[in-house]
């Protein structure tokens, strides 16, 4: 057992707990004060939700011995049985350790799709479509991505696009983003439009969102550092090109805004750090500090465009996931396959570095897999729980604020002399 990769991996998972709430208050500061606190318990609840489903199954699911390489056994580790043993690693880890982490990122990918749904979907059924879709959708796409051969047990098979189509994503941007993307879109679009779609929604709290969006950007380094399961060099490097990337995004975002409108905003800051943390989550093994300023500069640029794609097609995407996660996610995994570096941890050449096509056409399956898979299966999750017990709150709830209808916990108590 390596007691520094140990000690390095506890750090990254304090580092991955502290994105719990800056996911809360990047979100909840661009909500209406109405539903400030509403859109905190979202992420809050799927978070404590998916961490009790990730023990008694999810992470047999994910890296339990594989069913055709779509998912892992439902029984091997339920419960987590026979993993804590002292000499149980992997990696050189205590399993439970890499097990904490994993389940983090599985906590987090169900909480971003709540950005979709803000300010009218019942937190009851926000709840259950965590649940199943944690069930049916996060846990066989993270054993598709996460689950090499192997990986736990030495005889065990893992997922398909890890082992089979070999696609790169080194962090998660096919099982996290795309995949959340893709549910945030499809449940948007069975929720419905708020009342306020087509209208200008102003952020009730700007300075709440950089922050929110700080602490995500301080957590990226646990969440993509920490996946390369060492202290060492990968990790290192990958840190880099994690900030070169995000820095990069937030000048394209910026410089997109400005050219557009004529402002530069404290919410396109915070998108634009997003959208680089999000395109450089799969590319940040196999692409050069240089390859990360493309990669996080073509994110920014195309993202800032993505989210304005809502009212086009009609679909209320309320905190864009779709335009910064689905698009970003895509665009991240496809430019593996134009500016990966064999020089780099992943040791695979793009396009650009004389990789020819090979690579490209091998992230583009992975991502178009996950995404339609995901959209499919959160579609019909949310359309069974509208046709059941309903999915949205009333019209004079929206009206009234779904804090105070749902939680008694309104985000501030304003008095007046």
């Amino acid at each position: 057992m390596d007691t520094g990769t140990t000690a390095f991996m506890l750090c990254c998972i304090i580092g991955l707990t502290l994105m719990i709430p800056g996911l809360a208050l990047f979100y909840g500061g661009m909500v209406s004060v109405k539903s400030s606190t509403n859109m905190m318990m979202m992420t809050f609840g799927a978070v404590a939700l998916v961490g009790v489903l990730w023990v008694l199954v999810g992470f047999s699911m994910v890296f339990g011995t594989s069913y055709g390489g779509f998912v892992g056994s439902f029984t091997e580790f339920a419960g987590m049985k026979d993993l804590m043993e002292p000499m149980t690693t992997v990696a050189g880890l205590p399993v439970s350790l890499f097990s904490i982490f994993q389940a983090l990122f599985a906590a987090i990918t169900v909480a971003l799709i709540s950005g979709a749904v803000a300010d009218r979907m019942k937190f009851g059924a926000w709840m259950i479509f965590a649940a199943v879709w944690a069930v049916l959708v996060y846990f066989p796409v993270a054993h598709w991505v996460f689950a090499f051969d192997g990986v736990v047990t030495e005889n065990s098979v893992g997922g398909w696009i890890a082992n089979k189509l070999h696609a790169i994503d080194f962090a998660g941007g096919t099982a996290v983003h795309i995949n959340a993307g893709a549910a945030a879109l499809a449940v948007a679009i069975v929720l419905g439009k708020s009342a306020m779609f087509g209208q200008l929604r102003k952020p009730h709290n700007v300075p709440l969102t950089l922050l929110g969006a700080g602490m995500l950007w301080a957590g990226w380094y646990a969440f993509n550092g920490g996946s390369a399961l060492a202290a060492g060099n990968s990790a290192a490097i990958v840190m880099v090109t994690t900030f070169v990337a995000t820095c990069a995004a937030v000048l394209a975002w910026l410089a997109v805004e400005k050219f557009r409108t004529g402002h530069v905003t404290g919410v396109g800051a915070a998108s634009g750090a997003i959208a680089g943390l999000v395109a450089i989550t799969p590319a940040c093994g196999a692409v050069t500090p240089i390859g990360a300023i493309f990669v996080g500069g073509i994110a920014g640029a195309v993202c800032v465009y993505a989210v304005g794609v809502k009212e086009k097609l009609g679909y209320d995407d309320s905190l864009d996931v779709v335009g910064v996660h689905l698009v970003g996610g895509v665009v991240g995994t496809l430019l593996v396959g134009f500016f990966a570096s064999e020089g780099m941890p992943n040791a695979v050449n793009g396009l650009f570095y004389g990789g020819g096509v090979d690579q490209l056409w091998r992230q583009a399956v992975a991502a178009g897999a996950v995404a339609c898979y995901s959209f499919a299966v959160a579609f019909a999750i949310a359309y069974v729980i509208k046709k059941t017990m309903g999915i949205r709150i009333s019209p004079e709830e929206e009206e009234k604020g779904i804090d105070t209808a749902f939680h008694r916990d309104s985000a501030y108590e304003l008095e007046f002399a």
